[in-house]
Parts: structure tokens; sequence; C-alpha cells
């Protein structure tokens, strides 16, 4: 008997903390915008693809509309999708949304440096690295130097695999890692540096997992999974190498500091935490400098080398597409003169391809997610603070009525009937607002000047037959990973 009332006890006990659940649920949704029901603890999951997201985000959307609510474990999500709801949030809610959400898996940068930073001194951080980036040629002069020389070290790199075959994933990511490396920490690696080949190594691995299945459910569940083993513990242990490089670079350069004359980045850095040194809260401590610095160091490297990676085998799958900007160089540029941003203007085909190649592969298909910093009132619906926000950005990049065959790679989405380049308001591959790339002017500099590049003097070829080859990215969440291959360059005569 007693073992029977215990059990009847814990029963009650279970059904009471379910019914609170459900009724805690259906209380906080009144005023939020709709989506499906939740389950308790589990939320929504079951409804997602883990192995594709933003594909459930659309068939949601459909289901509910272009702004929607979903719960993932002890989190409340908001989704928006399309171009209207994306753009309102961005830029006409740019201060109420301008929060980082939390991604478990970065704990250790959580509220320092740029990019993950939801703390109070994110603002200072990212609005004195942007002036700092800009005083360095960030999308001017200096930067089309830095770029245009690390172009002709990534040709003499690619002549020297004579044609054979070769992975492009560390030859091709050198050139961006180099550029960066060298606004950073004033440095610049040979291609076949280790400690180069180790960290890009460990830029790529992350990306990959952070799309995988299981990270998706960690970064939603980090309350119940966080002691299990798995690859979060990989992301967790590559992100700790990373920063420690940054900031054996940041005490280099404090031996050798001159606050008259910085070098680089870090010097500037550095040059502001010792003006700080009697602040009773410093913003800018070592800690800090060094998060900012690997966050600038990842995302100045991988982005930009998995997009020439993936526009590389994309030229490969058309050969018609590559052929036309050949032309075009040689019509433009000739054989031996570097490609320089002025050349932009005149090559309308190659402004598009770029254009394109960044649309189609949808490199960060649900944005890195937002913040509510308030409560806020947004389409008749309150938007409760602490909630996060996802404006989807493949919801503007594949938008069937701006981009016709959204699924097709048309560089015609980017020109008009007189071949002109055409811009695009639903372009947005660097998200807008607040929290809006601070990388994006160099990106799109560094695409145009190195594809060109390597166009003006190779001819892609393919190991299969260009119709066999598969441009699915091999997972998709945080990021669409493009396929591994190999591929040969044959010098153009």
């Amino acid at each position: 008997m007693a073992a029977l009332g215990i059990t009847i006890a814990l029963l009650v006990w279970v059904a009471t903390l379910l019914l609170i659940s459900i009724w805690k649920q259906i209380y906080s949704s009144w005023n939020l915008p709709p989506g499906p029901f939740a389950l308790p603890i589990l939320g929504n999951v079951l409804q997602l693809d883990l192995k594709d997201i933003p594909k459930s985000f659309t068939k949601l959307a459909q289901r509910f509309g272009p702004v929607f609510t979903l719960h993932l474990g002890s989190r409340r999500i908001v989704v928006l999708h399309g171009y209207k709801a994306v753009k309102e949030v961005l830029l006409n809610h740019k201060n109420e949304f301008s929060g980082r959400g939390e991604i478990p898996v970065f704990h250790e940068y959580k509220d320092k440096g740029i990019v993950f930073n939801n703390g109070p001194t994110w603002k200072d951080v990212r609005r004195f690295s942007l002036s700092i980036l800009r005083d360095y040629g960030m999308g001017k002069q200096r930067n089309e130097e830095r770029i245009q020389r690390e172009a002709h070290f990534l040709v003499e790199e690619l002549r020297k695999t004579q044609g054979q075959p070769f992975d492009p994933t560390f030859l091709i990511g050198c050139a961006p890692c180099n550029v960066i490396a060298d606004i950073l920490f004033h440095r610049r690696f040979d291609y076949n540096d280790k400690k180069c080949l180790r960290l890009m190594h460990l830029f790529n691995e992350n990306f990959y997992l952070l799309s995988t299945p299981w990270v998706q459910l960690y970064n939603n569940f980090s309350d119940y999974l966080r002691y299990l083993p798995g690859s979060h513990r990989k992301i967790m242990k590559n992100l700790s190498e990373i920063r420690q490089y940054a900031l054996e670079r940041a005490k280099e350069h404090l031996q050798s500091l001159d606050s008259s004359c910085p070098r680089d980045v870090t010097d500037c850095l550095l040059v502001e935490m010792e003006k700080e040194k009697h602040r009773q809260e410093p913003i800018f401590t070592m800690e800090n400098i060094s998060v900012t610095l690997a966050d600038l160091f990842f995302a100045g490297t991988e982005t930009t080398s998995t997009t020439l990676r993936y526009g590389l085998l994309i030229l490969m799958k058309y050969p018609e597409i590559e052929e036309k900007l050949h032309e075009e160089i040689d019509r433009v540029i000739g054989p031996t003169r570097i490609p320089s941003v002025k050349d932009r203007l005149e090559m309308p085909y190659m402004d598009a391809v770029v254009h394109e190649i960044q649309r189609f592969i949808n490199l960060l298909p649900s944005n890195v997610p937002h913040e509510a910093t308030k409560d806020t009132m947004f389409r008749g619906y309150v938007i409760p603070k602490g909630t996060i926000v996802i404006p989807t950005l493949d919801s503007l990049l594949y938008d069937k009525q701006e981009f016709p065959d959204p699924e097709k790679f048309k560089p015609q989405h980017f020109l008009n009937e007189n071949g002109k380049f055409k811009y695009s308001d639903y372009f947005k591959p660097f998200s807008a607002g607040k929290r809006v790339c601070v990388g994006e002017g160099l990106a799109r500099m560094e695409l145009f000047l190195l594809l060109s590049a390597i166009l003006q003097h190779f001819n892609l070829k393919s190991l299969t037959d260009p119709k066999d080859i598969d441009l699915s990215p091999v997972t998709i969440g945080f990021g669409s990973i493009p396929p591994p291959y190999k591929l040969c360059v044959i010098p153009r005569l």
C-alpha cells in the first residue's frame, strides 16, 4: 500500500508539472505571434528537420505567416520570414532587436568580442573596431593593394599544382586568411605554414560542425545536453585554441607596442587598453581583445574562403558561364594586368556572377540569432525582452518574385535587359542593421578580385562530367557547407 501511495503521489506530481508547463506555455503565448503548439520541455523540436532547419522555417511560414513563434526547450523564438518582415526587424526596429541571441556552444566567447557579444560592452567594442578597420583600409585602397598582392601569391601557388587534381579548401583559403591576418596582426603566412594550416582547419571544422544536427540540438537544449559527449565539445576546444592564438599575438604585440605608431588592429586595441588602465570597469581587457581578434580572424577567413570554394564548384558545373567570364576578363583586364576594383564598373557579368554565387549558396540561411533588448510591440504582437529573434536571410535570397527560379544558378538575376548590373535590395547575405557584418566591404572586394585573378590565369577542370556535379550542401544549419571536391586548374595560354 505504501508503494502504491508513493507511485500515485509521483504520478500526480508529474501530471501537475505538465499542467503547469502547459498553462505557462498558453499564458505566455497570448500576445506572441502565432505558431505550432509546443510540447512541455521538447517544445517544437519535433516539428523541425534538424538536417535542414531553414527549410522547416519556410514550411512553417507558409502555415503561420511571415512572423511566427517557436519554443525549443526553455528558449522562446520568433522567426521572421520574407523581405518585409526581415527588413522591418533589422532596419525599422534595429535598436529593439539588436541583441545577440545566445549560442551556447560559444559560451567561452559570451559577452566578449563582437560577433557573439550580448553584454554591456558590445556596442563600444563594435564601434571602436569598425573605426580601426576603416583606418586600416576596410573597403578602401589599402585593402585593394593587400588583396592584389595576395592574388599574385595565390596565382603562383595554383601554378605549382601543374594541372594536377587538388583539394582547394586550404590553398584557396590561404588568400583571405592572409589578407585578414595582415590587417589584424601585420603578418603573412606561407601557403605551407603549419600554423596557418592548423588555424584554417579549426575554422573549417567549426563551421561544418556548427551546421550539423547534433550541434543544432545542443544549442537549443544545452541545459540538458551540456554534460554529454559530442561534437559540441570539439567546437569548444577549437574555439579555445583559436582564442589562445589571438591572445599570444596580442601579448607579443604588447611587448613591442609603440602607442604613437600602431602597426595593425591589435596595436590599436592595445593602445585603447592602455588608455583605460585606471578605469574601474575597463572595456578593452586582454580577454576582450583576444576574443575580438578571434572573431575577426574566423569571420574574415572562413566565410570568404567557403564562398570562393563553392563558387569554383558552381563554375565547373556551368562551363558556359566560366567561358563568358573569360571573355569579359580578356576584354577588360587582359592577360597580365592585375584586376582592380575599378574594373567592376566595366565587368557587369563578373559582378553579377559574384552576387549570384553569394545568393545561390545561401551561406548563413537563418542569420546569426538576434535578441529583443526590451518588450517590443511588433505588428500587433508583444515580443518580450530576451526573446530570440531569427530574421531569415534565405527567405530574401530565395524570394521567387525577386529571383525567378531561385533554386537555379542564374547570373541574370543581377543583370538588366541591357546586360548591365542590376542591384537588388533583397540581396542581404551580410544581414543589415546594427548587427550587419563588419567585414562586408572587405569580403565583396576579395570575392571580385580573387575570383577575377584566378579566372584570368586559369581554366577550371572538373574531375567529373559537369552534369554530374552535385551542388547540394553536405549539411545545412548555421551555414550551408559545400561538398568536398578536387579540381584541376589549367594555365591559359
